[in-house]
């Protein structure tokens, strides 16, 4: 449970996520998917534009996660080439040690 004053400045980050994403009407380089409020359908839509980009049944789609090593989002020069940049994962009872996995 979030205190109101958080619980606010989400919405505020979330409103500015959906301003900035309408206004381009362009994949973003990352996508804060905790603000999402359905985030599972951007996941969806991820699997239904490979599909028909590849020509491939969207019955047969899974996804993959990929962990990089990359801290900040901004980091990030352009969208994924596959898929798509997201950040905003919590981890409860462990943390990611930089330096493993790809990139």
């Amino acid at each position: 449970m979030k205190s109101l004053p958080n619980w606010f400045d989400d919405l505020l980050q979330r409103i500015a996520q959906l301003h900035q994403y309408s206004e381009e009407l362009a994949v973003p380089k990352s996508l804060w998917i905790s603000g999402l409020f359905n985030p599972m359908s951007f996941l969806t839509a991820i699997m239904q534009v490979t599909a028909r980009r590849d020509g491939l049944p969207l019955d047969n789609m899974c996804l993959k996660t990929d962990v990089t090593n990359i801290k900040d989002a901004h980091d990030i020069a352009e969208p994924a080439e596959n898929g798509a940049f997201i950040h905003g994962f919590f981890m409860q009872g462990a943390s990611w040690e930089l330096g493993r996995g790809g990139e």
